[in-house]
């Protein structure tokens, strides 16, 4: 299996999008079913090798520190009560190999500032970034990141996760143009942030998954801020594939975009429906609702 040793998460966004429920509370630790979106991030980049885990937080974010780090207290009471099962599961929200690093991102300008705050912890090695906004699921066979991995392997080129969009939200994405090499892979030719449907040079839009090479810090430092003052990760990989090989890998799985309303209620429902513990219960439960 082709791993990557370090993944980054930029989490420091306000999560506008689901206020009032994010005012106090990070985005990425709404729950999807009995899991916050943030550990099935953490998961997939774990089972693709992953040892040491990167979140670039902000000051509202201690939540997710707390979620990973152990909980002595709570695991002495659920000891004491005889409760192991509970315990377990506690204590198995992050194997004991894998170490996080949280790092502040002061002021939020932007994802390619995001992931350049993260440089002196990656160093000279090719990383995964992983938005934990995007749950993506392969039920019987690699995630995303370790999907990457093996390309990365087999080409030394970085990795954009894409997925064909309906044209008219091309408005809403990465959009990438390609061109297929001899050996099948899909070599990026050019990528522009969420251009209008008529400016559009296809419909394959990157989504919250990226294997880079770290030649991609040089090209984020040399990236002048755009609308906002933000450094756009897409003006970073704009510069980078005119210098390196970059590939677009059309991912095998479904992704909930769980940065809007209606794809976090999509994952919720589908996810509860697959549950060992409530799945059957659950739906019978939509069942009795729909009729």
């Amino acid at each position: 299996m082709a791993t990557i040793g370090k993944t980054v998460f930029p989490v420091a966004g306000l999560g506008t999008r689901f206020l009032p429920a994010t005012k106090a509370s990070p985005k990425e630790m709404l729950p999807v079913v009995d899991k916050p979106l943030i550990q099935y991030a953490a998961e997939e980049a774990e089972a693709a090798g992953a040892g040491r885990l990167v979140f670039v937080t902000g000051r509202s974010k201690r939540s997710i520190e707390d979620h990973f780090d152990k909980a002595y207290e709570l695991e002495s009471e659920l000891k004491r009560a005889g409760k192991t099962k509970l315990l377990e599961i506690v204590q198995s929200v992050l194997p004991d190999h894998v170490s996080c690093i949280y790092l502040r991102q002061a002021e939020a300008l932007g994802l390619g500032h995001a992931v350049l705050c993260a440089q002196p912890v990656v160093g000279n090695e090719a990383f995964a970034v992983v938005l934990a906004d995007d749950l993506i699921r392969n039920p019987g066979g690699p995630g995303v990141v370790e999907q990457m991995a093996e390309v990365h392997a087999r080409t030394g080129a970085s990795v954009l996760s894409v997925e064909e969009v309906p044209p008219s939200e091309t408005n809403k994405y990465g959009i990438v143009e390609t061109e297929r090499q001899a050996d099948g892979t899909l070599r990026v030719t050019s990528i522009v942030e969420k251009p209008d449907p008529s400016q559009a040079p296809s419909n394959l839009a990157v989504v919250g998954r990226y294997l880079l090479s770290p030649t991609i810090f040089t090209e984020l430092e040399a990236t002048e801020p755009g609308a906002g003052g933000e450094i756009q990760l897409t003006d970073g990989i704009a510069r980078l594939l005119e210098k390196e090989l970059v590939i677009a890998h059309p991912f095998v799985g479904k992704r909930y975009d769980c940065g809007s309303k209606q794809g976090y209620l999509e994952a919720t429902v589908e996810l509860a429906l697959e549950h060992p513990e409530l799945g059957e219960d659950f739906s019978k439960y939509l069942r009795r609702l729909m009729a």
